[in-house]
């Protein structure tokens, strides 16, 4: 059996804690994205300084926030290769390049096991960047017997159904988006029932819903009172029906958990 504990930064940004290896998925570790703000402060550097690779699901503002990039160093950032080159042409020296369907193996140190990681469709073409690469994809991890999906901002696609075959079994723990920075999605992103048919398409046994009750635009105090509150009880409530086999694990900001492989 394989453990790794999972902490959520808020939003997208997930920190995993496997075989002495520590990936961090999409970074946004200051109060800001581009005009969106944080509700709450900058999550505490202590919960994810030193990562070992960073998985880049899209160029997205709230996803690839530059100046958080920044403070992470010369860590790679696995991304799909047009994002990857766009890194490094800003000042990321630490783009890898990985075309679906090819495993890379995150380095080596003496403290850490074989971790590889792979990336996979994502649909996520609704609000294309004029200045910025717009390829986006989701990441499988296999670190000993632990499987992981972090989907990345998707909509429902049929190759979702692909990803235990990729991993070669059953979803361990699924990192699903299962709301946005406002009380409407748009187009290629997943709502709290979508959300959890597609845990339940992949078999997965656990379930960390991110993609909510973070980010707001500046004229929020105008929205619904407590929308950024709905979408991760909603995933929680959704999941017990449509994927009753799963275990969500519904955290705050700064929040862990333990997983472990399935026997």
């Amino acid at each position: 059996m394989t453990v790794g504990r999972v902490t959520w930064l808020g939003h997208a940004s997930v920190v995993i804690d496997v075989m002495g290896v520590r990936l961090l998925t999409d970074p946004l570790l200051r109060e800001h994205a581009g005009l969106l703000r944080r509700r709450g402060a900058a999550p505490d550097p202590a919960l994810w300084r030193d990562p070992d690779a960073v998985l880049l699901s899209h160029l997205h503002y709230d996803h690839a926030e530059i100046g958080s990039l920044e403070l992470l160093g010369r860590v790679p950032v696995v991304a799909a290769p047009a994002n990857a080159r766009w890194l490094r042409r800003h000042g990321i020296p630490g783009g890898v390049a990985l075309p679906e369907g090819t495993w890379w193996t995150v380095p080596a140190t003496r403290r850490s096991g074989a971790v590889q990681v792979r990336a996979v469709p994502a649909v996520h073409g609704d609000r294309p960047m004029p200045q910025r690469p717009n390829a986006a994809c989701g990441f499988v991890v296999r670190a000993g017997e632990l499987r992981i999906w972090f989907a990345g901002d998707t909509g429902p696609h049929p190759a979702m159904a692909a990803v235990p075959d990729i991993l070669g079994g059953r979803v361990d723990l699924a990192l699903v988006p299962v709301g946005g920075w406002g009380p409407r999605l748009s187009g290629g992103h997943l709502d709290p029932v979508q959300a959890a048919r597609a845990c339940a398409l992949v078999g997965a046994r656990v379930a960390v819903p991110v993609h909510w009750g973070t980010l707001h635009a500046p004229a929020s105090r105008r929205l619904p009172p407590g929308w950024m509150d709905r979408a991760g009880p909603a995933f929680l409530h959704a999941a017990r029906h449509e994927a009753p086999g799963c275990t969500v694990l519904l955290l705050a900001p700064g929040g862990s958990g333990e997983v472990s492989s399935g026997t």
